[in-house]
């Protein structure tokens, strides 16, 4: 199951980089996207708004200020899921992505794979 971590960061203090690397790690696909250039565990990180397929799962690490730009394309990619994780709760997304199917989960993506439920 392919997961975009989205608000991707090369820094290893920030929790999206250390999702990127446990995603990896447990089996999954991890596809970072963000505003910095660089690599985490080997994966480039994209910037901008790559076209993507086959997106099951959005794990969000944005702040709700700087998502409304984003809705479009988040939605557009037709996750089955989006996890808001602690910081990115939102509940327009949240809505938006509702009326649309697709499941809004407020949790945190690193808890998620340490205990077995992600």
């Amino acid at each position: 199951k392919r997961t975009l971590v989205f608000g991707a960061s090369p820094n290893p203090d920030r929790a999206s980089n250390r999702a990127v690397h446990l995603l990896k790690i447990k089996g999954f696909e991890p596809v970072p996207v963000g505003i910095k250039k660089g690599e985490i565990a080997g994966i480039p990180i994209l910037n901008g708004q790559p076209a993507l397929e086959d997106i099951d799962t959005v794990s969000l690490y944005l702040s709700p200020d700087n998502q409304p730009e984003y809705y479009d394309y988040l939605l557009g990619l037709n996750p089955r899921r989006i996890i808001f994780n602690p910081g990115t709760e939102n509940p327009e997304l949240m809505t938006l992505a509702r009326e649309k199917g697709i499941e809004g989960e407020v949790a945190c993506t690193l808890v998620m794979l340490t205990v077995g439920v992600y």
